[in-house]
């Protein structure tokens, strides 16, 4: 993977400038909606001055496609976006993650958990079935255990405190959040030796200086247990946050393989210019008129936040017809 980072910073640049990360996963190639939110997000940065960092996020064990990484690079700036630091790939410097756990366990905010899905599906109150996450209740948590970390083969959890997190985000507005409803004790820490992802973008936001964080709204849950893990942890003020409505499919499902093929490198492929699916993008963020193809400079001065839509949006199939006939 290329290290050279992105773009240019400016000489005038201080420690006090705003900044926000590209933190794309590698599990798989970027699609339609992958795109649309880096885009909104390098354009929010691009139009307000912000310092951009590049930042692969590949801790999610087996989902990780090694590959993948250089294809979203190439994609990202296929369509013409940068950035001023990075990549910085997570795996590779796993030092901060253990020293921000150790503080967690030694402080008593997190516990050693041993318990499978199935335990813990069993002693749940409410049903779960199919949940990505299932929800660890305060009665499962051991009666005693040794504060201190070490690495073995055991997931750790975040004491959940028992009542809301309020923060106001700069798209869905204000937020009340109690992450020991959504999901209990969460995991701070896998049984794989690697941090999970609330503890893992939690420390390198903090350590990348990163002052504004812009996701689809799949994620507006997560901001409630990462702003828990900011205080935990005494990392001072949390990030503002941009929390996008994502892209749909048809049945009104998140975007996916069954609505077909939106990868960007498939649209690529079929020769799609660059500046057809931002404009594509463009109509999906609130832009005015009927989708015209545009590149990512001009989408960059069109584009205003207050414009972006409030809904999810759908992808039909008039949307990849309308692609390939660009």
């Amino acid at each position: 993977m290329p290290q050279k980072a992105k773009g240019t910073m400016s000489p005038n640049v201080t420690e006090e400038r705003r900044a926000t990360r590209l933190a794309p996963s590698p599990t798989g190639a970027l699609h339609l909606g992958n795109a649309r939110t880096f885009l909104v997000n390098w354009t929010l940065a691009r139009r307000r001055g912000w310092r951009i960092v590049l930042r692969i996020e590949d801790l999610d064990g087996p989902r990780i496609k090694p590959e993948a990484a250089d294809a979203i690079l190439r994609t990202l700036a296929w369509l013409g976006l940068d950035w001023d630091e990075g990549p910085f790939v997570q795996s590779r410097e796993l030092g901060p993650y253990r020293a921000a756990m150790e503080r967690l366990a030694r402080d008593g905010c997190a516990f050693p958990c041993a318990l499978t899905r199935t335990q813990i599906a069993r002693a749940a109150s409410a049903p779960q079935e199919g949940a990505h996450e299932l929800r660890y209740p305060a009665s499962l948590r051991p009666r005693r255990w040794e504060r201190r970390f070490e690495d073995a083969a055991t997931n750790w959890r975040y004491l959940s405190p028992d009542a809301p997190v309020a923060f106001r985000d700069r798209i869905a507005g204000e937020q009340r959040v109690n992450p020991a409803e959504v999901v209990g004790d969460f995991i701070v820490w896998t049984k794989r030796g690697v941090p999970a992802y609330q503890l893992a973008v939690v420390v390198d936001d903090h350590r990348q200086g990163i002052t504004d964080v812009v996701r689809g709204d799949d994620l507006l849950d997560s901001a409630a247990r990462q702003i828990l893990l900011y205080r935990a942890l005494g990392l001072g003020p949390e990030p503002e946050h941009w929390h996008l409505p994502l892209v749909l499919g048809p049945d009104g499902k998140r975007l996916a393989k069954r609505h077909g093929d939106s990868r960007i490198e498939r649209y690529r492929a079929l020769g799609v210019p660059a500046e057809a699916v931002i404009g594509l993008l463009g109509r999906w963020c609130g832009l005015p008129g009927p989708a015209s193809p545009l590149s990512a400079a001009e989408f960059r001065a069109a584009f205003r936040a207050e414009d972006l839509p409030r809904v999810p949006v759908v992808f039909e199939p008039a949307d990849d017809r309308w692609l390939r006939d660009q």
